[in-house]
């Protein structure tokens, strides 16, 4: 966030979830605030249909379990250079041999060209300084897996990447690295890319032919692998968070078209192939990608001062009142609700720390230390959390906030559509919040780069932006993320419509 004119800027969590899908890999020692069960309650009840669906992840029934390579599964066969026949190497192999028959199976049918399957894979350790080179790469410090077009291979690390992604992401993590790459394999056969291209276009067709081989692997149709589309597809989606581009400044704008893309991105692009198939993922070019990206801020800016943005404010009672302004402006409320910072019990709704939402007396009760908690500036390779910072506190508050504004139009705000629905007008505050907004106290509260990303990973973490007014929340993070994807890209009418 920034703040301007006014007030001056300074410098728990809840459930689990992963996998793995790039070049460079966050190294994590640990993955404490995507993996603390209990601290959201799920909704039971039945839901509508297809993507919208509280209760099913794109149409599939939302499922608990195992996640991971078969006990039955077939034998790995092929070979792989420079391996060690190690763990790493065999459940390596026998991703490939699973994410060849996809393609296999199914290439014919959306994309153009022939499939020919990459039979060159070689294995290495980056932590060896006798590691060897790869299509004439070092891999000494190489901590990677990747698809070299000049060589027509793959290749992963073994010593580092994979380990660590196993350790920390599960064993689905090691198909979800190679989905990826083999992506870019598809991506040359079906002559979909070439040197014009921009780099995010790759990376974003690659993390969607993910999304349509996981959703294979999810609807048990692996020979080898299963995945879970509550816990198990909740942790591929916050290995994609974690492998988020890191936020952008004016010296390194170029990362906006070259690189790996935002969180947003990412996830985005994942849930797309997932949801459809290869031929959607084919359809990804730098048009659809800026379309879906819309007006939000990219790249942190020079603000009115001449000092680049911090991307992150304080949380304190100034900025909290600041940001109820700013919704007031976005949403125009007849009956405005109060914001206050001391708790009181309220007769028609549970409480939920940080902040909670009272339809009876029209009050958002923000608990300010643990709020100022949630939202202090953490990253996965230095705090061992999902990233975290600012707007993962404001997020918080929004959805409050949006509950308030449901509550006037006379909506249901105890059921599992309600949860939806807020964090959809959740995201459309965000998008109305990407420009500054005049306020009557001459303040102003505007998102910048990385603040989606907090958002995004919120969901996944504490749940309460797509939380009912108790705080009660739905059971797939894949779920939640597409409710408040579609606020971003759409209308405050358009989330009444789709979750009614």
């Amino acid at each position: 966030m920034d703040l301007r004119r006014g007030i001056r800027p300074q410098p728990q969590r809840c459930r689990r979830r992963n996998v793995i899908t790039s070049t460079t890999i966050v190294m994590i020692c640990g993955w404490l605030a995507v993996s603390v069960p209990g601290c959201a309650h799920l909704i039971d009840g039945h839901g509508v249909s297809m993507l919208y669906d509280p209760f099913h992840v794109a149409g599939l029934p939302v499922s608990d379990g195992k996640s991971g390579p078969r006990e039955n599964a077939p034998a790995p066969t092929g070979k792989v250079k420079h391996t060690d026949h190690g763990d790493i190497d065999t459940l390596a192999l026998l991703s490939i041999n699973d994410i060849e028959e996809f393609w296999a199976q199914t290439y014919s049918q959306y994309l153009k060209g022939t499939f020919t399957p990459v039979e060159k894979l070689v294995s290495y350790d980056s932590t060896d300084p006798a590691s060897p080179r790869v299509c004439g790469r070092r891999t000494y410090h190489l901590v990677n897996a990747f698809f070299t077009p000049r060589c027509t291979l793959i290749a992963w690390d073994r010593g580092a990447m994979l380990p660590a992604g196993r350790r920390y992401f599960g064993d689905i993590s090691i198909p979800g690295v190679l989905a990826h790459e083999y992506g870019h394999a598809v991506q040359r056969m079906a002559k979909l890319v070439d040197k014009k291209t921009p780099g995010i276009v790759y990376e974003q067709q690659a993390d969607c032919f993910g999304g349509v081989f996981m959703r294979w692997v999810a609807e048990n149709q692996s020979r080898r692998f299963t995945l879970s589309t509550g816990e198990g597809l909740d942790h591929v989606l916050a290995g994609l968070i974690s492998l988020r581009d890191p936020v952008v400044t004016p010296e390194d704008r170029e990362l906006v078209d070259e690189g790996h893309g935002t969180a947003l991105d990412r996830v985005s692009a994942f849930q797309m192939g997932f949801a459809g198939d290869a031929t959607t993922c084919a359809g990804i070019d730098m048009q659809e990608i800026k379309q879906r990206r819309g007006d939000m801020p990219m790249s942190l800016q020079i603000n009115p001062t001449g000092d680049l943005q911090t991307g992150d404010i304080a949380i304190d009672e100034d900025t909290l009142s600041t940001l109820v302004e700013v919704l007031g402006k976005i949403f125009s409320p007849q009956r405005p609700p109060r914001l206050s910072f001391n708790p009181a019990k309220c007769p028609d709704a549970e409480t939920s720390t940080p902040a909670s939402y009272c339809p009876a007396t029209n009050v958002i009760t923000v608990d300010l230390p643990a709020l100022q908690k949630i939202g202090t500036p953490a990253q996965e390779s230095e705090e061992h959390v999902l990233v975290q910072g600012d707007d993962t506190a404001f997020s918080i508050v929004m959805s409050r906030y949006v509950l308030a504004v449901q509550h006037e139009r006379g909506l249901p705000l105890d059921s599992a559509m309600a949860a939806l629905r807020t964090a959809c007008l959740t995201g459309v505050a965000h998008r109305k919040m990407a420009e500054p907004l005049a306020l009557p106290s001459g303040k102003s509260l505007v998102l910048t780069a990385g603040d989606l990303d907090e958002a995004v990973a919120g969901l996944l973490t504490n749940h309460l932006v797509a939380s009912d007014v108790n705080g009660v929340t739905v059971p797939a993070g894949f779920t939640r993320i597409t409710a408040f994807r579609s606020g971003v890209v759409g209308t405050e009418a358009q989330c009444y419509l789709r979750f009614p």
